[in-house]
Order: structure tokens, then C-alpha cells, then sequence
């Protein structure tokens, strides 16, 4: 039986994956800070460790022929955390042998955004973020070139599914569900790139199964939903069973908020995510893993309502109802 070590087992990412692993057959090696039981991962093997003590990591890794990297620490400790964590984990990996599996994200390209991001495109961060996230794959990469550590990334959109929270949907575009209200932080019209968890989860376990047939340093983008607000919202109706009300980000009160509040900074940094189109395009991943795991948006849409227990969610997915149209130049209010 393989055995995989998950990062951030408690971590939404982290717990999917760890799942679908489990699923899969997999002796699942669950890593968090306290090393303590989690929920749903019952038939996991449990260990501790603070990532950021190397020989913690490495220790809580031993034996994984398979590292799955779910950290994240949360924005406003990025700066200080983020590197030393990359090279931790590489060091872990290295010392073990192991595969690493990495989830990317699209503040790699920075603004402007192309409308497609495909797996060659050049890399220009405009943020902090981003510059701090193409520096990350760079220790891998560096790693790769002159050590031969496997890595895989698979970059992918905003995260949505599952029961955990500390994503945009259940953050911000969900968080006035039980008012009939819809919250989007950009034009309604323009397309967003984002990731059903559990379709995301099944494609690393695919990846996983390949790895040996990849070069040592890969980047595959997963296509997930590609969709626009409007489309969104019209899934989130129909999960719902009602028609909702549209309501925008107060995106000037976090600017200013940002002055004194560090987390407020760090979201409204982010703001040009909203305010450009883009979709992750995939022009290989089909090709190292046969059919892409993707679940039809209504489906995934009602399901993660279900799991975040928000109102008006029936365990059945509603019949299929019609809603109203959105005109064209529709915008969330400030």
C-alpha cells in the first residue's frame, strides 16, 4: 500500500485530499499541529508537526512515498512563513525520497490577466502574493533541476466545496445567503476561474498514480469551472430554490479599513482578480490522467450549500427551475 503524508490535514485542501487518498486505497499519513483525531479521517494515521520546525516535518513525513503539500498560512503571515515552509517541506521530501504534489493559484500572472492562463504563460506577479507564490515554485523547481525532488503542481481557481471554510464562497459570496442575498466582488459579466475541492482532490490522487511518467519539475492547470457571476448565481438559485438579490464587496471601506487592519490590506490587494476574466486552461492534464474529474456546476454548487448547511438547502437537488435573466451590464452594488 502507498502511503501519503497530507500537510494541513485540517485545512480544507488538505482534508479533501487526504479523503479522496483514503478512498483511493492509500495509507494516508494526516499532519497537523497537534497530531489529534480529525473528523472524517477516521481511517487516517495521525501525526504532529509545526511545519515550520524542519525536523518536526521530516519526522512527521517518515516513511510517505508521497508528500501532499496543503499549507497555508493565512494571508498576513505569508511574507514570513511562506519560503520557509517551501524549503522545509523540500527538505522533508528530499531526505524521504518522495513525491511532492503542490496546489498552485493563479496570483502567479499578476495584472493584466489574458482571459486564458495556460500552463506556459509567462509569470508577472503584481502582488506581494504573487511574487511570494512564484518564489515558492522556484525553491521547487531549483530543487528539481539540481537535486532531482519531484514536484507536481496543479494550479487551479478559487476553492468551493466541502464543509470547511476561509474560501471567497463561503466568505463572502455565500455569507448573505440566509438574507436572499447573492454577494459577488466584481462585474457580474466577466468569467472566474474556480475549483469544486473534490474534483480537484480525485485529480491529484490521478496525478499521484502517473507521477513517475512527469518530469521532475511539472505544472498541469486544472480547468474546473470557468464561469461568470451571473452563472454562478443562477446555479446558487437553483440550489437554493429561489430567486436572490445581488450585492457587491464595499471594496474602498477595505482600502481604508487596510490602513489598520492588515487582513482588510491583504484582501483589497487581491481586488484585480474580480475585475478581470480569466479561465485556467488545460492543454496536457487530460492527456496524463485521461478524463478530468468535473462535476456539473449545479450539482457542485447545491452540494457544497449542503455541506456549509447554509439556508434554504434541501439534502435533494431541487428539479431544475427557470430563473430570471440577468441583463448583460449587470454589477454587484458596493
Amino acid at each position: 500500500m502507498t502511503t501519503i503524508a497530507i500537510l494541513g490535514a485540517k485545512g480544507r485542501v488538505g482534508h479533501a485530499t487526504a479523503k479522496a487518498f483514503i478512498t483511493a486505497g492509500y495509507h494516508v499519513i494526516a499532519v497537523s499541529r497537534t497530531g489529534s483525531a480529525i473528523k472524517g479521517l477516521e481511517r487516517a494515521e495521525h501525526r504532529a508537526a509545526d511545519a515550520l520546525d524542519r525536523d518536526a516535518l521530516s519526522r512527521a513525513t517518515r516513511g510517505a512515498e508521497i508528500v501532499f503539500n496543503g499549507l497555508n498560512p493565512p494571508y498576513t503571515a505569508w511574507r514570513g512563513q511562506c519560503e520557509r515552509l517551501a524549503r522545509n517541506v523540500m527538505a522533508a521530501v528530499k531526505m524521504h525520497g518522495a513525491l511532492h504534489l503542490f496546489p498552485g493559484n493563479v496570483y502567479n500572472f499578476g495584472a493584466p490577466m489574458p482571459c486564458e492562463l495556460r500552463s506556459d504563460l509567462a509569470q508577472k506577479p503584481s502582488t506581494r502574493k504573487g511574487a511570494i507564490r512564484v518564489e515558492m515554485e522556484r525553491i521547487f523547481e531549483r530543487e528539481a533541476e539540481a537535486n532531482g525532488v519531484r514536484t507536481i503542481i496543479l494550479r487551479a481557481g478559487d476553492f468551493f466545496g466541502t464543509a470547511g471554510t476561509g474560501s471567497w464562497f463561503d466568505l463572502v459570496v455565500t455569507s448573505k445567503l440566509g438574507k436572499n442575498s447573492f454577494t459577488y466582488p466584481g462585474p457580474l459579466t466577466l468569467k472566474h476561474a474556480w475549483t469544486y475541492l473534490p474534483d480537484l482532490a480525485a485529480t491529484f490522487v490521478r496525478l499521484a498514480e502517473t507521477g513517475d511518467t512527469v518530469r521532475a519539475f511539472e505544472t498541469f492547470h486544472f480547468p474546473g469551472h470557468n464561469v461568470t457571476g451571473a452563472e454562478l448565481k443562477v446555479a446558487m438559485e437553483r440550489a437554493a430554490g429561489t430567486d436572490l438579490k445581488i450585492s457587491g464587496l464595499p471594496w474602498p471601506v477595505l482600502k481604508i479599513g487596510g490602513l489598520v487592519i492588515p487582513m482588510w490590506r491583504e484582501i483589497a490587494e487581491m481586488r484585480y482578480l474580480w475585475e478581470e476574466a480569466h479561465s485556467l486552461v488545460s492543454s496536457d492534464l487530460a492527456d496524463q490522467i485521461g478524463p478530468i474529474p468535473h462535476t456539473p456546476l449545479d450539482t457542485a454548487v447545491h452540494q457544497t450549500l449542503v455541506d456549509l448547511k447554509l439556508p434554504h438547502t434541501s439534502v435533494e437537488l431541487p428539479a431544475h427551475r427557470p430563473v430570471q435573466p440577468h441583463r448583460a451590464q449587470a454589477q454587484p452594488s458596493a
